[in-house]
């Protein structure tokens, strides 16, 4: 089976679909690996596809096995020539044909010949499109309907996300597969640090109510002794939203408690966790939530909010509150932090339910997808006459004028 793989979301700072895209990758070499001869991966051969003006393409060890297609192309200018005349096709990029095309987000990659399947993380550019920015905002709600509709198998990450893509892209529940993160190979750690944080890990953007989390902390900090709360530390890329919440920190009450460290390189992110008192996840939306996944992995006690992908995540191995209830995340925080003997309960819960996913597992269902995404491209093609082109990949048919 040749898969092309669009790997771009993972080209430059791996955080949410970046990450993602690399452990799959990472998983799928690891579990489908080459052959003795080196010259096919077992059942698999895949390709990584990349595009951009700037910056390169260079494999990492653990991924290196895979082949390459690194074309120097800006990332607007080809996202703009696949999403709105879906020209060119991979084939002609890449220069060799595909079973399988797999785009990491809700658009296709137009290809002449392979199987079309897409990852749809969540829907938060359709339900909350004033909170997204650039090609996100201005192609990702107007196209996905009729991209779901192209596509020969829909891949999410959680069963909350499969359930808002059946009821809002009109997918049917047997043409999408759950595929979701996988926890990493960490060994726990053991006791809690004495010095540890508060931690917020995400890109700082409005959909994760970063305001919300400063709101919960400064409220906590004034009802009680400064020294009995830890600090808050902000883990993540600041994106423009951002600028509102660095000014506050900058500002007392906060000044001096909460600090921004930015990025976090994939190296340092075990660390990072195993300095935490605790972690805090206070999105309004999350199709799945791999930090509270990584943090479980470790044993560090989690607070999340109730909405989304994050109650099915977490389950009973945490609080769950209200991202909208400043008075109840605070509280939450207090008591992770008060009550050890809860909070050693909720670790050693985490620790369990984290064991439930590997990446292996989710190596072998995005196979599966693969799979399933060829017999239901063979297919349509024998209902539609032998030979024959397919309709839905004619190149400079409009956007809207799709067929279902």
């Amino acid at each position: 089976m040749r898969v092309l793989i669009d790997y771009r979301p993972a080209l430059r700072e791996r955080s949410g679909v970046g990450e993602y895209a690399h452990q799959l990758v990472r998983a799928l070499l690891r579990t489908f690996p080459a052959n003795e001869s080196g010259v096919s991966h077992g059942p698999l051969d895949l390709t990584l596809f990349s595009s951009s003006w700037k910056d390169r393409l260079h494999p990492l060890s653990d991924i290196a096995a895979a082949r390459t297609v690194d074309r120097r192309v800006p990332v607007r200018v080809l996202n703009f020539a696949w999403h709105r005349l879906r020209w060119p096709s991979v084939e002609t990029l890449a220069m060799r044909r595909f079973d399988v095309t797999h785009s990491l987000h809700p658009l296709v990659m137009p290809a002449r010949n392979a199987a079309h399947v897409i990852t749809i993380h969540d829907l938060h550019f359709l339900t909350h499109r004033e909170r997204t920015r650039a090609e996100i905002r201005r192609d990702y709600a107007a196209l996905a309907h009729a991209n779901a509709r192209r596509a020969d198998r829909v891949i999410t990450i959680s069963q909350f996300s499969a359930r808002e893509i059946e009821r809002r892209l009109g997918v049917p529940s047997d043409r999408i597969s759950i595929c979701p993160p996988g926890a990493p190979d960490w060994t726990p750690r053991t006791g809690q640090p004495k010095n540890g944080y508060v931690l917020f890990f995400g890109t700082l953007e409005s959909r994760k109510n970063v305001g919300g989390l400063l709101d919960a902390y400064e409220s906590l900090t004034s009802q009680t002794r400064r020294t009995s709360v830890p600090d808050l530390v902000l883990a993540g890329k600041a994106t423009d939203a951002a600028q509102a919440w660095l000014d506050r920190i900058a500002r007392p009450p906060l000044a001096g408690r909460v600090r921004h460290i930015g990025y976090v390189e994939p190296a340092n992110r075990r660390a990072l966790y195993e300095g935490a008192r605790l972690l805090v996840q206070p999105s309004f939306d999350e199709g799945f939530g791999i930090p509270v996944l990584e943090a479980m992995t470790l044993g560090v006690p989690v607070v999340a909010s109730s909405r989304g992908a994050l109650p099915e995540v977490l389950g009973d191995a945490g609080l769950l509150v209200d991202p909208e209830d400043r008075d109840g995340m605070a509280g939450a925080i207090q008591r992770m932090v008060d009550d050890d003997a809860f909070a050693a309960a909720c670790a050693a819960k985490g620790v369990l339910r984290s064991r439930e996913r590997t990446w292996e597992l989710t190596a072998r269902r995005v196979f599966d997808a693969y799979q399933q995404a060829i017999e239901a491209r063979t297919a349509r093609l024998r209902g539609s006459g032998a030979g024959r082109r397919d309709p839905r990949e004619r190149p400079g048919r409009g956007p809207g004028r799709s067929p279902g």
